[in-house]
């Protein structure tokens, strides 16, 4: 995809559309050459690197295109280590067509493709790929927590971490491959009991990385939570408490959700997109059968589940023993992290007081071990109790443990990596434990620093590469 990064190439890099100003970059040995062909104004060439310049952007038939301001980065101070030139002009959509088209049709600079100022940096040694990749991490953070894993990923915490363990795997690797040269000499530089040990040091981390990625998933792309349960439990009322705000339809007729509502709301920096759906039950309505099956397809796509409970309906006995524990099996069963809400509290009392509530131990020994809230949820809803759901929905995907700082996995593409690293470490421990040949144990180490170093790019192809950077948007 990407294979000449001799030339100059051109491309907006501000978001297309009408606004007050738009950006046009320029990068390449001859970036501030091509720029001084049609710049009326200083001299770019005589200029220094970081000088901003006003000016005018002519055709070659001198015709005025815009007034422009000039920024001229000389390499190897800029972004893609190259010579860049950024030309802020008006936001006109027409303006921003005729200056890049005016260097298009003009001189030898050609439009960039997606991602291809950011593969320059990474080609020419600005950073490495999972810090490359965490630019497009950057520019897509919508919530805190997002912008701060990925400012932290950016400058080089998670990469650090993977270069020091694949480093110290390497130390190894080349001690055993120095054994080879001298096999018929029966001498081991690398000692088998340091080597086992660090291997269940790497073990650890790779691990403690792994188990990361769920919440660092989560920040990245926000936590999918459907609001599930019976009709009429009260689940829209939830909804409307969560947001502040009367989104949902609030009805004492059972089946007045028909399908999903949703909406997006921060806590704590992490963004959680709600998701109110239509009660569950059996029904004869085509329309409202409907959006029960859409509701269950929600639930399987969700990331966390709040199922809620009509405590009300368990005390006036309207369900069952029997039905209650076989509807929690078929939400408990999907897999999904699930926080019970247990909804008109006041009803716990009742329920605790009716002699005639016979399974009310068993109900209570549920309670206490399963993941489960009290709420009253009205239209009188304090908002301290809607703080004491938002902490415990924190608790749920296990983001009360995350502090500013703390190396999140957040990509699909190092989890992978980090997973195939895992069995390969596995493979090691095996083969030290059946004393197999160095030959073999450097093949399964060598396989695992494969797998470490395509996080960071020290192993790569130009196939991974090309998915990577062409996903990124132009001008970037």
């Amino acid at each position: 995809m990407f294979t000449d990064f001799s030339d100059t190439i051109i491309a907006l890099s501000t978001p297309a559309g009408r606004g007050a100003i738009a950006l046009v970059r320029l990068s390449g040995e001859d970036a501030i050459l091509h720029t001084q062909q049609f710049f009326k104004g200083k001299n770019l060439l005589e200029q220094k690197s970081h000088t901003v310049h006003f000016g005018t952007i002519r055709s070659p038939q001198n015709e005025i295109l815009d007034e422009v301001v000039v920024t001229i980065f000389k390499a190897p101070h800029s972004f893609t280590k190259e010579n860049v030139v950024e030309i802020s002009c008006h936001g006109s959509p027409f303006i921003v067509k005729r200056i890049i088209q005016n260097f298009l049709d003009n001189s030898p600079v050609r439009y960039a493709k997606a991602g291809e100022f950011t593969q320059r940096a990474f080609i020419n040694g600005r950073f490495d790929l999972a810090q490359a990749e965490a630019v497009a991490d950057l520019i897509a953070a919508d919530s805190a927590a997002s912008h701060q894993v990925a400012i932290s990923q950016l400058r080089g915490g998670f990469s650090n971490q993977i270069k020091e363990l694949r480093q110290q795997l390497l130390d190894f690797v080349s001690l055993i491959e120095l054994e080879l040269d001298f096999g018929e000499e029966d001498v081991e530089f690398a000692e088998r009991d340091k080597l086992i040990s660090l291997v269940k040091t790497v073990q650890e981390v790779v691990e403690q990385l792994l188990s990361s990625f769920e919440l660092g998933n989560a920040i990245k792309n926000g936590v999918p939570t459907v609001i599930a349960g019976r009709p009429n439990a009260g689940k829209s009322t939830l909804l409307n408490a969560l947001l502040n705000e009367e989104k949902a339809i609030v009805s004492d007729i059972a089946g007045t959700t028909r399908d999903f509502i949703e909406d997006e709301i921060s806590i704590e920096g992490i963004a959680f997109r709600f998701i109110d759906t239509a009660g569950l039950r059996q029904t004869d309505d085509k329309v409202e059968s409907i959006g029960v099956e859409r509701a269950r397809k929600k639930m399987n796509e969700a990331s966390l589940i709040l199922y809620v409970i009509d405590l009300s309906e368990l005390f006036h006995q309207n369900i069952s023993k029997a039905e209650f524990f076989e509807e929690i099996k078929e939400v408990e069963n999907l897999g999904i992290n699930t926080l019970f809400v247990l909804n008109k509290a006041d009803f716990w009392n009742k329920i605790n007081n009716e002699s005639s509530f016979e399974w009310k131990d068993e109900l209570q020994k549920w309670i206490e071990n399963t993941n489960t809230i009290f709420t009253q949820a009205n239209n009188t809803t304090s908002r301290e109790d809607i703080e004491k759901l938002k902490s415990k929905i924190l608790e749920a995907i296990q983001a009360d443990d995350f502090n500013a700082g703390d190396t999140l996995v957040t990509n699909t593409r190092h989890y992978e990596s980090l997973r195939g690293a895992k069995l390969a470490l596995v493979d090691v421990l095996n083969a030290l434990e059946m004393g197999l040949t160095g030959d073999l144990l450097s093949l399964d180490l060598r396989t695992a620093l494969e797998h470490l170093g395509s996080i960071t790019g020290e192993v790569s192809n130009d196939e991974i590469l090309g998915n990577i950077f062409g996903k990124f948007c132009i001008g970037k």
